[in-house]
């Protein structure tokens, strides 16, 4: 298995400083005519979809949704890729749970806030790796505009044209195409119920 923390040197250059390593995020990682295509593509099929490119490499699965706090499950290797299709979104980072969140003796706790959180434009790339993805939880909030302002920038601010301080950038239909990689061990056990 490949090591989690282990960085990828094409990407370096589109690291996030400032965020939990390592993400990276690619602006502009497809055109415009390319992501138009690719929505004509997702749009005509009237259910979410898996696409599996072979037993054993990379699948991409076309979502538009918004989540509270999760994780992927260890199911993955400990790397996914995510392209954004037709609108902006803010993908927020929270601390894992921990037993006593959920312990019904506890007094009610407020809801989790945000370590962080990555403006993720239209036709951009992001890829997490090593603890990014294997250790925080992450989710999309229910909003309808993102205000910026200087004092709380995404730190990814810089590779976004958007996000100028007192933007209000008001959310459409965004599609994540999320691409991640299945060992077969693990699917073909998934698929025999072991």
């Amino acid at each position: 298995m490949e090591e989690q923390d282990a960085r990828v040197p094409a990407l370096e250059p589109f690291r996030v400083e400032q965020a939990p390593p390592v993400i990276y995020y690619v602006p502009d990682f497809i055109s415009k005519e390319e992501e138009e295509y690719l929505l004509r593509q997702v749009t005509s099929v009237p259910y979410w979809f898996l696409m599996p490119q072979s037993q054993s490499g990379p699948s991409s699965l076309g979502e538009s949704y918004r989540t509270g706090p999760h994780e992927d499950g260890p199911l993955y290797y400990p790397t996914v890729s995510t392209i954004s299709l037709g609108s902006h979104t803010v993908l927020d980072f929270y601390e894992p749970r921990r037993p006593e969140d959920d312990d019904p003796t506890e007094q009610p706790r407020p809801p989790p806030r945000p370590t962080t959180s990555l403006l993720l434009e239209p036709r951009s790339l992001l890829v997490l790796r090593g603890p990014a993805y294997t250790r925080l939880l992450h989710g999309i909030a229910a909003a309808r505009v993102d205000a910026l302002d200087a004092a709380s920038s995404p730190p990814n601010a810089a590779a976004c044209p958007s996000a100028r301080p007192g933007a209000c950038l008001v959310r459409g239909t965004r599609v994540s195409l999320t691409i991640r990689r299945v060992p077969r061990v693990l699917r073909a056990g998934l698929l025999l119920g072991k």
